[in-house]
């Protein structure tokens, strides 16, 4: 399992940095990496829709595909019109809003044509819209990060935004994996999931805290990002940045697993060996994505 998780890891962080070179430096941030936000929207709600059917609910297939990713799409204009996000580092948040109404509107529309009989109008309807919100919605923050203009540059500061995240996310999942097997002795979600201790959280904490000092410091610094803050201010928002950002990934490790606790399964799939599926690689970013989000917008961190 091990072997199988560092191999596949390391394939998809040597992917994943080369893409978002390749997205900085492509005069249109986020068109190399918007293909990629397709393919894991589209991957991770095929998962999510067999998870719905084991509990008995059916999302038609096709337009829930479209529903989930309605609000990838609208938060995806900024590459055809950087001009939108010049004006304030929210003014794309309403094209998120807007790809959400329509993947609410395409479930119920979708629902509406399918119905026949009553008994599984409204189940249906509800994983549909939880689909939109939870992969459309989470997914559109992922977005939204690469498309902030941090210090007033899209290109290198919302790669910036974005790769923060990913990295303070990702060391609390090794941090937590390694503390875990090597101290973890109480439980931390015994039901939800059976693996994680409170000594694997806490050593996923501190490894958030130092992912987010590097990255807040020294990598702001490689990617020439100058910064005017002063000591104490830089340090209180990186540490705030790194815990609040680790916790929010742990609750979306949680959340996931909850689902998956109540579908039956272990794994929201096989495609990936030692990781699982798309949506298990991906629970920790969807809730960190939108906490990120408000660190970077409010100017608790940045330049």
């Amino acid at each position: 399992m091990l072997r199988w998780r560092l191999i596949i890891g390391t394939g998809l962080v040597v992917v994943l940095l080369g893409l978002c070179w390749l997205d900085e430096h492509s005069g249109r941030p986020g068109v190399y990496l918007f293909p990629l936000a397709v393919i894991l929207c589209v991957l991770a709600t095929e998962e999510l829709l067999a998870l719905f059917r084991k509990n008995g609910s059916e999302p038609y297939r096709w337009t829930s595909h479209l529903a989930t990713l309605s609000p990838i799409l609208t938060s995806s204009i900024p590459i055809c019109w950087p001009q939108l996000t010049t004006d304030s580092p929210l003014a794309t948040l309403g094209l998120l809003a807007v790809g959400l109404v329509v993947g609410l509107l395409v479930s119920i529309v979708t629902e509406m044509l399918r119905y026949s009989a009553p008994g599984k109008t409204l189940a249906n309807l509800a994983a549909g819209a939880f689909g939109v919100l939870y992969l459309g919605g989470l997914l559109g923050f992922l977005v939204q990060l690469r498309h902030l203009p941090v210090g007033g540059n899209v290109a290198s500061g919302g790669m910036w935004a974005l790769f923060s995240m990913i990295a303070v996310v990702k060391f609390t999942d090794i941090g937590a994996y390694f503390a875990g097997h090597r101290w973890g002795k109480r439980k931390l979600a015994p039901i939800l999931s059976p693996g994680k201790t409170w000594e694997g959280a806490a050593g996923g904490l501190v490894l958030a805290v130092v992912a987010a000092l590097v990255t807040l410091g020294p990598v702001a610094r490689l990617m020439n990002i100058p910064s005017s803050r002063e000591w104490g201010a830089w340090l209180f928002g990186a540490v705030a940045y790194g815990l609040t950002v680790s916790l929010a990934s742990m609750v979306g490790d949680l959340a996931e697993s909850l689902i998956k606790r109540d579908a039956g399964v272990k794994d929201s799939s096989t495609w990936l060996p030692g990781f699982g599926g798309v949506l298990d690689l991906l629970d920790s970013l969807l809730v960190a994505a939108p906490v990120a989000y408000l660190f970077w917008v409010s100017g608790l961190v940045g330049p």
